[in-house]
């Protein structure tokens, strides 16, 4: 006999969460050996995980807009971040609108102008800023008081507060984070102060034969990493070879207490710095550690914050029929929910 199924199937929710540059080795569903994501690691085990995948525009904005239309860049023309993505062509969320869904799309957006095919958005202006961003609402712009993984988080779950209970949904919940310059919030700056590091075996890599990877300028290695304006060494003594990173440009957006809590983490290493004054491969160790602290500082909230994000699916109800997924421009983990599991 054949079981009859008593549920009604039904449209399935959908949240796409997209992180910018979060290395796999940086999440614990494929490596511990840098630090433990709890709630990253949720979605891997009860769905799929992606351990061969491709990307076909790795940049930030073309990549964008590949995931929303479909399409190589050459042919949804968006091939660089200064050229504007085209919102009059077709992308997921107008088919979804077209399908009854609401949609949503709140944090960084980073295709200029504005987003088109969402009932509700709420973005990040350009690359935004990490301490009390703008976001534009709507088209309105405002300055808000806050990290920025933590804000846009709570823009997304108030936006799903208010949602029509009655429509399925799909929103797009993209962070800044761990984008360089990777400034942690300030209540991760200590996290991982004392933690050292491996060097990966090709830290020191000659690119012999790799003319076009030798001059990438994405070495840690080399002035590539800034003292300034990537390793936050704010001081009148240390050159930043960017003519943008004034001493002081990352606290500038901060309140008191936010930067009291910079200067406490941040001066004694500033001190130390220019006590030992580290030079050739010893500095370039030293760039590393420096780096990998901020950089998992970042990644921390990130995984706070998607755990807040499917939290809230499981005390709502919702999380047997909503798809989950977890992206990181060439990183892709996927939550199937029950009632896929059960049909497919």
């Amino acid at each position: 006999t054949t079981q009859k199924v008593s549920k009604e199937i039904r449209q399935p929710n959908i949240v796409f969460i997209m992180t910018d540059d979060h290395d796999q080795k940086a999440l614990s569903a494929y490596s511990d050996r840098l630090l433990e994501t709890p709630n990253l690691d949720r979605i891997a085990a009860e769905g799929a995980i992606f351990t061969n995948s491709f990307v076909s525009n790795s940049i930030c904005g073309p990549s964008r807009a590949v995931m929303l239309t479909g399409k190589h860049s050459h042919l949804n023309r968006k091939v660089n971040n200064s050229q504007a993505f085209d919102g009059t062509q077709a992308t997921f969320p107008k088919l979804l609108q077209q399908a009854g869904y609401q949609t949503a799309m709140v944090g960084k957006w980073h295709l200029k102008g504005e987003p088109t095919g969402f009932d509700y958005w709420n973005i990040l202006p350009g690359q935004g800023v990490c301490y009390n961003p703008d976001f534009i609402e709507m088209g309105v712009s405002k300055q808000h008081t806050g990290y920025v993984t933590n804000l846009t988080t709570d823009f997304a779950l108030e936006w799903l507060e208010k949602r029509d209970t009655e429509k399925p949904f799909c929103l797009l919940l993209h962070h800044k984070a761990p984008h360089r310059v990777w400034e942690p919030d300030t209540a991760h700056l200590k996290e991982f102060a004392d933690k050292t590091y491996p060097l990966p075996d090709n830290f020191f890599d000659t690119y012999e034969g790799r003319e076009a990877a030798g001059r990438s300028k994405m070495s840690i290695a080399t002035e590539d990493m800034d003292l300034v304006y990537d390793l936050k060494l704010e001081d009148a003594q240390i050159v930043s070879r960017f003519a943008n990173a004034a001493n002081s440009r990352h606290t500038e957006r901060m309140n008191e207490r936010q930067k009291q809590r910079w200067k406490d983490h941040y001066q004694p290493i500033v001190k130390d710095f220019l006590n030992t004054k580290p030079t050739g491969k010893e500095l370039a160790v030293w760039k590393f550690q420096r780096y990998m602290r901020d950089y998992l500082a970042c990644v921390r909230s990130v995984d706070e914050n998607v755990g807040r994000v499917l939290d809230y699916l499981k005390a709502q109800g919702l999380e047997e029929n909503t798809i989950v997924v977890y992206r990181s421009i060439s990183r892709m983990i996927i939550h199937i929910p029950h009632f896929l599991r059960v049909f497919r």
